[in-house]
């Protein structure tokens, strides 16, 4: 099913009626009861200039999504590029930026993995044992560092919050697909602690536009949470998520620039955890917070099972954030101290193509950074909030770097809160930039970090006494530096990254709207314009590649009787961009991606106070389209499941 007629005008008007896969809660009260890291600190939604969306425990249950990025796509600003099916390669981009442009924290570890551009596995990351997600859309760089250019992703995992729980889900579906898990939690008066494991596996389909091989994918995954409150002052707490497994996936074998049916198998692991003090003397205005965290990654990739190219990283995180109250608690100014240390390491053949061009992707490298970061918020009255922060970054590889943001809130009446922020931010050159990974890419160690500085201006309006909430945003971003990693390499006739020359421009308008029009319903939708573009070296401008200037999304909850719920959701993404590599020596060619719109519908019944059946109908028209150029995804799908609670 086409969209061809859907215009920006006539689905933004469609805003008016509905509203996004967001939080139910609309009216202020509920609203300023929604803390999230947008802050060195805690804070609530209300507070922050940023545009932010929450992802409750409710919706995760009532989508009974498979991975966190299936979510995202009801997301304003978030466009989504999948290379196939269920557990392939996955691309996060926020506001028209790049996908390492976005920093993603799991119980507040950074799980960004070095060793894959600076970007998360998404096509890995399963949406098991989560409590909420927060999307903070925005720079940043001043509290966060580089890789939060356009904003920060913060998973929390669920914790035990009950004397003792058990539970168990299981669920089968098309394409072979089975999903089961199981968790145990239990809080004692001072001590929490809970464990889960879930495992995915599915055959999956062929991502090639030609041949029979299907690509499968498998999960396993466990998570771990503990906590423990050593007396009035101070909390101990511990947080650990594993993920391990492998997919199948095709490539283009014969270079004339499609992807053809391959025997290729990616098995990955990837770990987050952390140790963590929060410290408050009684009576007392200062706080302290005392981080240790780690995450790691491995990467093997095999041909006929036969091991090729294989990565690993590890990044370890030292912080410590101390923050003073003072005026009755209305201004704080917190003080973060940081050290970052990140190892990567590769390991493959080395190719001879001749001519002189051997390259050697054995390497081992390190970086390391330092950081002092000050954050001031202030209330100077019941309707004016202020804050500013800065950024100083002592990195062993490049230059030392000064980032800011500074936003103000201001509470127009009593239905009507106006927000804006400036800021700038960096991304430094990723390993892979720097030092080659493929065998036809060549590093570039020359490489200067990539800088940007944008605005955003925002409006939250409630109507229809606090039933419906408007959200509007506005926002402009240039950057400069912009890393090309497609620039050809005339000796070897291979590629390597440049720093473009020029302003790169990322500009657009989210608008979303949550509301009850009832009692048992709910209409959401978002809507999402944005344009991107790059300096084309010649003075023009050249549409960025992935970036649709049309998303959006409705979504409808049905309560239809107290143990069934319906939920209905629409994904539209407009045309777009990609790039085409024909065979050499015929340059590299601009496609388009037709726009596709996807329906997926969700029941959800519940037969007993302890058992839970769920359907999940997933492209329900079965639309046929693509993400990324020359890779399918899935068709029609659907899964029938139970949730077991004791």
């Amino acid at each position: 099913m086409k969209v061809q007629t859907i215009y920006p005008a006539a689905f933004a008007v469609s805003l008016a009626l509905s509203a996004a896969i967001l939080p139910k809660a609309a009216q202020a009260d509920e609203i300023e009861e929604v803390l999230v890291s947008a802050s060195l600190l805690p804070i609530a939604a209300a507070q922050s200039a940023n545009a932010i969306s929450v992802i409750d425990r409710e919706q995760l249950a009532n989508r009974a999504a498979l991975s966190v990025s299936d979510l995202l796509r009801d997301i304003p600003g978030l466009a989504v590029s999948r290379s196939g099916v269920q557990g392939s390669a996955t691309q996060v981009r926020v506001r028209g930026a790049e996908a390492n442009h976005l920093l993603v924290l799991i119980d507040g570890v950074e799980a960004n993995d070095p060793s894959q551009s600076d970007e998360v596995n998404w096509g890995t990351l399963s949406a098991d044992e989560i409590e909420r997600i927060e999307v903070i859309r925005g720079p940043q760089s001043a509290m966060r560092g580089s890789d939060a250019v356009s904003g920060v992703i913060n998973i929390v995992t669920r914790s035990a919050d009950q004397p003792l729980t058990a539970s168990a889900f299981t669920e089968a579906g098309n394409f072979a697909t089975y999903h089961s898990g199981v968790s145990i939690g239990s809080r004692q008066g001072d001590f929490d602690i809970r464990f889960g494991v879930t495992h995915l596996e599915t055959d999956g389909a062929n991502i090639s536009r030609s041949g029979t091989e299907k690509d499968g994918y498998q999960n396993t995954s466990a998570n771990l949470k503990a906590g423990w409150d050593a007396g009035d002052e101070l909390r101990l707490s511990f947080a650990a998520r594993q993920s391990e497994g492998m997919n199948e996936f095709d490539t283009d074998n014969d270079f004339d620039g499609f992807i053809e049916d391959q025997d290729l198998v990616s098995e990955f692991r990837n770990t987050t955890m952390r140790v963590q003090a929060d410290y408050q003397p009684v009576d007392s205005n200062i706080q302290h917070k005392l981080l240790i965290a780690q995450s790691k990654h491995d990467n093997e990739n095999f041909a006929a099972s036969l091991l090729g190219v294989s990565t690993a990283s590890s990044k370890d995180q030292f912080q410590y954030i101390g923050s003073l109250f003072w005026g009755d608690s209305s201004q704080r100014v917190s003080l973060l101290i940081e050290r970052e240390e990140e190892d990567f390491q590769q390991r493959g053949p080395i190719e001879d193509y001749g001519f002189g061009a051997i390259y050697d992707p054995n390497q081992d490298r390190e970086r390391n950074t330092d950081s002092v970061a000050l954050e001031y918020r202030t209330e100077l009255s019941d309707s004016l909030s202020l804050a500013a922060s800065g950024r100083y970054d002592d990195n062993s590889e490049f230059d030392s770097a000064t980032t800011y943001r500074v936003e103000a809130v201001y509470q127009l009446a009593d239905a009507t809160r106006l927000r804006g922020a400036y800021g700038t931010a960096i991304k430094n050159p990723t390993f892979a930039e720097r030092f080659g990974y493929y065998t036809n890419f060549i590093g570039n160690a020359d490489l200067q970090p990539e800088e940007s500085t944008s605005w955003e201006l925002g409006i939250d309006q409630q109507l229809l006494d606090g039933d419906l909430t408007l959200s509007a945003t506005l926002f402009d971003a240039d950057l400069e530096n912009e890393i090309d990693g497609f620039v050809l390499d005339p000796v070897t006739w291979g590629y390597t990254s440049g720093n473009k020359q020029g302003v790169s421009k990322r500009q657009g308008v989210e608008v979303s709207v949550i509301g009850e029009l009832s009692d048992t319903l709910s209409l959401n939708a978002a809507y999402t314009y944005s344009d991107s573009v790059e300096s084309d070296g010649a003075g023009g401008l050249l549409d960025e590649i992935r970036r649709p200037r049309h998303t959006g999304s409705i979504n409808l909850a049905w309560q239809a009787v107290d143990t069934l719920q319906v939920n209905a959701n629409v994904q539209y993404s407009g045309s777009q961009t990609d790039t085409f590599f024909p065979p050499w020596p015929t340059p590299a060619q601009t496609v388009t991606l037709n726009d596709y719109t996807l329906l997926n519908i969700n029941f959800n019944y519940q037969a007993t106070d302890k058992l839970d059946v769920y359907l999940r109908l997933d492209n329900l028209l079965d639309e046929d389209y693509e993400e990324v150029y020359g890779y399918r995804t899935l068709g029609f799908g659907a899964n029938i499941g139970l949730r077991l609670s004791l």
